[in-house]
């Protein structure tokens, strides 16, 4: 899982674990005084998640956990690792800090998104104009807004290294989640776009993907997919209903139909895109088309025992 295929230009003292789309990658740094790692993966990856921590650091202890933002599959392996390092000092972005205290699911965004995430505390705030040191760096903090209004990318200035998080990948970016409830965030996609440009880093690490160096190139395929998105917004919030659908499956690998159809009932966000934007269609109906086009493309298998992913 480590993509030292495409590590060249990255620090010396940076392992990148390129994990899949359930969880998000998860960079380590091994500073001569302090370890961290910068995002946790899915909570059903916790696991692996550690084994990963722990092959790389041997003896060494993890001192300290960044989130970008707290979207299940970046933050999932919080409670995990620090359960494994009692010492471990965590840092989120500032938006959500009171959400994570009092721990409100309904505020932040795992019940509504059907998805599950085991309570973590944090230590401290990664605020946009800082810095902070990783792996004996000094990374600065920049806000994202876009896929999740609170997010933060991280760039050194010295290898000219980007951890994008989910606000760009080598071939788009993350669902405009903010779009879909009705606060306007594709302009907020295009400005930290402009800012990763301005940025000019020479290497990318994404949230989902391996590392790449075509910047240029990622965001030229983004703008254009950005433009595509405002031209249809329908066509975005039907996508986003997809990725929702598509994550689940691979969460579970299997699920019974009546699982199936509890879930979608349950999962509050689903029904909040139909209301906003196919108010014309039952759930059911929306949600069986599209699991039909994901069968269709061979995302998904179904039987009479249940719905598979592929």
């Amino acid at each position: 899982m480590s993509n030292a295929a495409a590590r060249a230009g990255l620090p010396a003292n940076v392992v990148v674990f390129e994990r899949g789309w359930l969880s998000s990658n998860n960079i380590l740094f091994v500073g001569a005084d302090e370890t961290a790692l910068v995002d946790t993966g899915y909570a059903t990856h916790a696991e692996q998640t550690l084994a990963l921590v722990e092959s790389a650091l041997g003896a060494r202890p993890l001192d300290r956990v960044l989130n970008t933002h707290l979207h299940s599959d970046h933050c999932g392996g919080n409670a995990a690792l620090q359960q494994r390092y009692p010492a471990l000092r965590t840092d989120i972005p500032p938006g959500e800090a009171a959400l994570v205290e009092r721990w409100d699911e309904g505020g932040l965004s795992f019940l509504a998104t059907g998805q599950i995430c085991p309570r973590f505390r944090f230590d401290g705030l990664l605020q946009p104009g800082t810095e902070c040191r990783l792996g004996g760096s000094a990374w600065e903090v920049h806000g994202a807004p876009g896929h999740d209004p609170h997010s933060i990318i991280l760039f050194d200035p010295a290898s000219r290294t980007l951890i994008s998080a989910d606000a760009l990948w080598e071939n788009g970016f993350g669902v405009a989640f903010p779009e879909l409830a009705g606060e306007p965030s594709f302009g907020e996609i295009a400005a930290t776009l402009d800012r990763i440009e301005e940025l000019s880093p020479l290497q990318v690490v994404p949230g989902h993907g391996r590392v790449f160096s075509d910047v240029d190139g990622a965001l030229i395929t983004a703008r254009r997919r950005l433009a595509g998105l405002q031209r249809d917004p329908v066509k975005h919030a039907r996508h986003a209903i997809k990725v929702l659908m598509k994550f689940k499956l691979l969460e579970v690998q299997h699920i019974a139909l009546e699982d199936w159809s509890a879930w979608l009932r349950g999962t509050p966000y689903l029904d909040a895109i139909r209301l906003r934007f196919f108010a014309d269609e039952e759930l059911n109906q929306l949600t069986g088309n599209i699991l039909a086009e994901l069968i269709a493309a061979g995302a998904a298998e179904m039987d009479s025992l249940g719905i598979r992913n592929t």
